[in-house]
């Protein structure tokens, strides 16, 4: 009886010493993986000063330009999420704009380079003409008292059922791609362009678009050099 006590005790010290040396096996691992999770700190009021002092075209007071990464960071810290990954240089992110809610924004960078140069806003989707032109009018409105008077302005419908004058007739107009509403804005950092748009004849929705003067010259430099 004496030897399986003491079998045991020896069975147990070893257990303990197991525990014991991999609990300090693992400490590392543990303060590695704590480490990692840390965020990186950044300079939030240097990176304030030199947004603001930008030259290029701005949106929701970002300026369009940069690396891609920098510029969905800096989206992000607007309250907007990522909620897709790149496809075809354009990534799409998500959040209230402009006092509409959810609101899709889609990133556009040059071809082959990681510059971000557009950006395009899908307001939300709506299935009456009323609410359609009126996020339209709204839009407009308030871009005017932003901006002031639109470079050109087209509001007409090219199809019988637009002419029609009937709600229902002019979703269905929309819908086929016979609505031309576009206004369009010019500042000395870029253009803006309001529109109503549809997509695959189901979704109707209001759209802005925000183009950068600055990389847009430049890579309308760089297609010249090429000829």
């Amino acid at each position: 009886m004496k030897k399986f006590f003491t079998f045991l005790l020896v069975v147990v010290l070893v257990l303990l010493c197991l525990r014991i040396a991999g609990v300090w096996k693992s400490e590392p691992d543990d303060k590695n993986k704590n480490r990692a999770l840390e965020p990186v700190e950044v300079d939030t009021t240097a990176d304030s000063v030199a947004m603001e002092q930008s030259t290029h075209l701005k949106f929701k007071g970002v300026p369009i330009d940069g690396s891609l990464a920098q510029f969905l960071s800096r989206m992000q810290s607007k309250g907007f999420e990522v909620t897709s990954g790149r496809r075809d240089e354009i990534h799409r992110l998500e959040g209230d704009f402009a006092g509409f809610k959810q609101c899709e924004v889609y990133v556009s960078t040059l071809d082959n380079q990681d510059l971000v140069s557009r950006i395009t806003v899908c307001f939300p989707i709506q299935d009456q003409w009323k609410n359609l032109y009126g996020d339209y009018k709204t839009l407009k409105e308030m871009l005017v008292e932003k901006y002031g008077r639109p470079v050109s302005c087209v509001e007409r419908f090219t199809d019988y059922l637009g002419n029609t004058g009937e709600e229902t007739y002019l979703m269905h107009s929309v819908s086929r791609g016979g609505c031309k509403y576009v206004t369009r804005f010019s500042t000395d950092e870029g253009d803006i362009t309001l529109s109503i748009e549809q997509r695959e004849g189901l979704y109707c929705f209001a759209q802005l678009v925000y183009q950068d003067k600055e990389n847009s010259q430049a890579v309308r430099k760089s297609a010249i050099d090429d000829l």
